[in-house]
């Protein structure tokens, strides 16, 4: 069992370490830049998933609607997760339906929409995307296994690949998550003196 647990403790470096590259680095710094853009216009951030990918669309919101490092003015933030909508949709138009027909509800030029999908082929969040886009919404992914048929849709993406399983590309997901939020709270000045954004 110890060497099972020592594989996989390295195979949750390994995810880790695709955060690391240029591309991972570069994908923090554009998205956090331009959900700190999309705060100062006003806008507000709007992110959906499935199963373990909606987890971390929610606890994504909290963080930013709630507290995160230090207490500060709540961000408008919205994971796409109302029971009562999308047993509603999926029960009269389909489960595919359930997220875009929340882009249309939610969704303002120049908010921004997270799709979280370890596979990238979730046609619910496909839908989504595609009218975050027409009606004017800045579009992010995070994906994995090749990013599947959402791969280059979105304006940012980041694709955690070579792991055959979800578990281990959503933690690389939420880590990117947390530095990304941390990063958005230094270009809102939020603690300046504590952490300095060049």
């Amino acid at each position: 069992m110890e060497t099972a647990i020592r594989k996989s403790l390295d195979d949750a470096s390994r995810a880790i370490e695709e955060l690391k590259s240029d591309r991972g680095v570069a994908f923090i710094k554009d998205v956090s830049t331009a959900l700190a853009r999309c705060y100062d216009m006003g806008g507000k951030l709007i992110v959906a998933g499935n199963g373990g990918s909606l987890c971390d669309a929610a606890h994504f919101a909290e963080e930013l609607t709630g507290f995160f490092r230090k207490k500060r003015r709540p961000l408008p933030a919205i994971c796409l997760s109302e029971p009562g909508h999308i047993t509603c949709v999926a029960n009269d138009s389909g489960f595919e339906d359930v997220f875009v027909r929340s882009v249309e509800a939610l969704g303002k030029r120049g908010d921004l929409f997270v799709a979280l999908t370890t596979s990238g082929n979730s046609e619910n969040l496909l839908r989504a995307l595609n009218k975050a886009k027409e009606m004017g919404l800045t579009t992010v992914a995070f994906l994995g296994k090749g990013g599947g048929k959402m791969k280059g849709l979105a304006d940012y993406e980041l694709i955690i690949d070579g792991f055959t399983y979800s578990d281990r590309i959503q933690e690389a997901h939420m880590a990117a998550i947390h530095i990304l939020i941390e990063m958005v709270e230094a270009h809102l000045d939020v603690y300046k003196e504590e952490l300095a954004v060049t």
